[in-house]
């Protein structure tokens, strides 16, 4: 095929191009002709589109995403902020940490092995671009219901693509969730977070300056997986529930070359943690002035991000590329996600070097351009020039709607719809009945089947994982100086109320860090929501960036980057609203962390926080009545701060040996997994003022419960009363069944039983 040279694009200004099959409205086609001025090629038509798509310009997202800076609070911990592959922190000791979350939903759904898969090499790249050596993995997820036959074909795939790329890293895998909801049928979320892990002086950025320095593409040959995977597959809505084939899917885009390619990007782990040494050896003798990974919309993103970011222009030869399928056309050539590569800008007289240290590594790298004087990025393939635009008007000046958002009309039914209207458990043995249908559903069922299938203990770096509330790891082997993550995300709370369900999923998670005993420090999100054509989940984003701006100002905690998964939803039908919040916190000494589980007879049991009748959106309304209705609990956020100080003082000085914080199922479920994980019962007393059911499963915010030495009991009150913070007595660490008293007695084998035995009876 002769391709269009941008001589032959200026000069037929007429002829018919497919821009509105690469995904493109007709508006942004116009825009781009004017940008240049011209017809665009084939090669600029095909980067536009990909760099234009939602997924990579957060064209629909953008003028909501920048109140996280505009509302950011004020932090010496941020070295890094948005805009870069990740968010950077300060941790101490002159250590800096680097972490952020993504999704690969859609590409999970088409092939779940592979998807999931790749979503974790993509992640694990962003935080290797940045400088760092990745750490830890961790793996936020929802599917349909769980007894759903696709539920059946997604999740396995979902979580051996997880296991199996992250265990051939060696990487271990910390924490996470897995959610069940039938609103996620068809539109499985995928997230993905990664940890790293580097000295100050180490940080490394996006960007390609210095005239004459080479650009060099080095890892895997590119084939033709993945084109228009992840950046035109995640901007589009399933027209049906059904699951698109892989190859199927990309064969919409008319591009030369064979008709179909797949459309979601094939993983090789091993390749990838040959890529991970070589960076970090190049980075140690200071051979590189800019890198990039390649991950979405691959060298049509690296090439025009690096020479955005940077003082100059950029050429490529495009022909130079390493290929592992020669008829690929050029436009394929930049729209392919191939994996484990990476684009790195090096001084002429490191280059040499660089390749000597790809070669020991067996990766291949290749000079495939240089950084030039201008401000124009231009592609050459065999010589003739097939791409000259401005780098700034593909990676950075993209569209920027500002969609209609209207509340939806059903908003105020269902939030009148009272979860606190459904009945009631009759009497003692009811309540024990309810208690075991929770515990054995799947949401709060063990989850053991899917994380025995990962790692997480190697590197020998691990201090606490799943199911503990966050995961830890250890970063000074001799200083014991750590850092703790944790995700958390309800859509249920969400859909009741999307301000207030973003501002729940950041304190659960900012608890869950403190439960640990580290120090909440910064904040990283991946929004996931339907389709921003609709104005009313548009109405549910803006609500939530919103929320959870405003809430990151009031709790002190930055976000760092993250991002956006629009177009979750099948025909008509969107997900539930799903902000999922990551909070990395630090811990100066990882041997005063704090576990869940309760082991020693005898210590007291306290609650910490206050209780009310608080059911919207909860474990027990949905399990027992297959309900959604009514307000998620309040949100207190100094409350969640106070609460937040006392775990960390009280973890610092050892005056607890367990805590749990209360979320999804109340104080039953959390007390049933501290007993269950430490082998040990506990004997509850309702506190006056509350009833057995509300005690039991309000799911009140700001909460956790706490094993107390009997020791340390009146230093822990005093404490507690000092900085006002309600903590009452409820039980003692006892026995080998969770009793409450004056209600019912539930065996741990019992318990044991029904909460590990539904997963494998599912999965197995």
């Amino acid at each position: 095929m002769s391709l269009d040279t941008v001589k032959h694009a200026a000069g037929n200004p007429h002829d018919e191009q497919p821009w509105a099959e690469l995904g493109l409205k007709e508006d942004e086609y116009e825009r781009i002709r004017t940008i240049l001025g011209r017809r665009p090629t084939g090669a600029e038509l095909a980067m536009y589109s990909v760099m234009w798509s939602e997924h990579c310009s957060y064209k629909s997202s953008k003028v909501h995403l920048k109140q996280f800076g505009e509302k950011a609070p004020a932090s010496d911990a941020l070295l890094v902020g948005i805009g870069e592959n990740a968010g950077v922190v300060d941790v101490g000791q002159g250590y800096a940490v680097t972490f952020k979350v993504e999704s690969h939903n859609h590409p999970s759904y088409v092939e779940p092995y592979q998807g999931a898969a790749t979503g974790i090499g993509g992640i694990v790249r962003d935080i290797l671009a940045m400088g760092a050596r990745p750490v830890a993995v961790m793996d936020p997820l929802r599917f349909g219901a769980a007894d759903h036959p696709d539920t059946r074909r997604v999740l396995p795939g979902v979580v051996a693509g997880i296991g199996g790329y992250g265990n051939c890293l060696g990487l271990p895998n910390i924490g996470g969730e897995v959610v069940f909801d039938s609103c996620y049928q068809g539109n499985p979320l995928v997230n993905a977070l990664c940890v790293g892990v580097m000295r100050h002086e180490d940080i490394h950025l996006a960007k390609a300056s210095g005239t004459g320095n080479k650009v060099i593409l080095y890892g895997a040959r590119t084939g033709g997986d993945g084109i228009g995977g992840v950046s035109v597959l995640a901007s589009e809505t399933f027209s049906h529930p059904s699951p698109p084939t892989p190859s199927g899917d990309a064969s919409r885009h008319p591009l030369p070359g064979p008709a179909k390619r797949p459309a979601v990007q094939v993983g090789d782990p091993f390749q990838e943690k040959l890529l991970i040494e070589c960076t970090l050896e190049v980075f140690a003798e200071d051979l590189v002035a800019g890198i990039q990974d390649l991950g979405g919309a691959g060298l049509s993103c690296a090439t025009s991000e690096l020479a955005s970011a940077g003082s100059g222009g950029m050429r490529v030869d495009l022909d130079t590329v390493p290929l592992r399928d020669a008829s690929l056309s050029p436009e394929e050539i930049l729209m392919s996600e191939s994996q484990e590569r990476m684009c790195a800008v090096v001084r002429p007289e490191n280059v040499d070097r660089f390749l000597e240290i790809c070669a020991k590594w067996d990766v291949i790298a290749t000079v495939i351009g240089e950084v030039t004087e201008g401000d124009r990025l231009e592609i050459f393939w065999h010589g003739e020039q097939i791409v000259d635009v401005p780098p700034r008007t593909v990676a950075h000046e993209g569209p920027v709607y500002h969609r209609p958002l209207a509340r939806p009309t059903w908003q105020d039914a269902l939030q009148a719809d009272d979860a606190a209207a459904l009945p009631r458990p009759a009497g003692p043995e009811e309540l024990r009945e309810q208690v075991l249908r929770l515990t054995a559903s799947p949401n709060q069922a063990a989850k053991a089947w899917i994380t025995d299938q990962y790692d997480r203990y190697v590197l020998g770096n691990t201090v606490l994982a799943q199911p503990e509330d966050g995961g830890m790891i250890r970063i000074d082997e001799e200083t014991n100086l750590g850092v703790a993550i944790a995700t958390d995300g309800n859509g249920r709370y969400a859909k009741l109320d999307p301000y207030a369900g973003a501002q729940l999923a950041l304190a659960e998670s900012y608890r869950n860090v403190a439960a640990t005993g580290a120090r909440p420090l910064a904040v990283t999100d991946c929004l996931n929501f339907g389709s921003p054509e609709d104005p009313a989940v548009m109405w549910q984003f803006a609500e939530a960036a919103r929320g959870l701006a405003d809430a990151c100002r009031t709790l002190g905690t930055p976000v760092t980057g993250g991002n956006v998964s629009l177009y979750n939803q099948t025909g008509e039908s969107a997900i539930h609203p799903t902000p999922v919040v990551g909070v990395l916190g630090v811990i100066d000494d990882v041997t005063r962390r704090t576990p869940m589980a309760f082991r020693t007879e005898g210590q007291l049991i306290y609650l910490l926080g206050d209780t009310a009748g608080e059911f919207g959106g909860s474990a027990w309304s949905q399990v027992i009545h297959g309900h959604l209705g009514g307000l998620p609990p309040r949100v207190d956020l100094e409350r969640e701060r106070l609460l937040a100080e006392v775990l960390i003082a009280a973890s610092r000085d050892g005056m607890i040996d367990a805590a749990h914080d209360l979320s999804d199922g109340g104080l039953i479920q959390a007390v049933t997994e501290s007993c269950l994980k430490g082998g040990r019962g506990a004997r509850l007393v309702v506190p006056e003022g509350l009833d057995a059911f509300t005690f039991l499963f309000s799911e009140s915010a700001g909460r956790a419960v706490v094993a107390v030495p009997r020791g340390e009991e009146v230093r822990f009150t005093d404490m507690c009363r000092a900085r006002s913070l309600p903590a009452a007595r409820v039980g003692v660490v006892d026995g080998d069944a969770v009793e409450v008293q004056g209600q019912f007695t539930l065996p741990l084998a019992e318990l044991r039983e029904a909460h590990e035995h539904t997963l494998p009876a599912l999965f197995a």
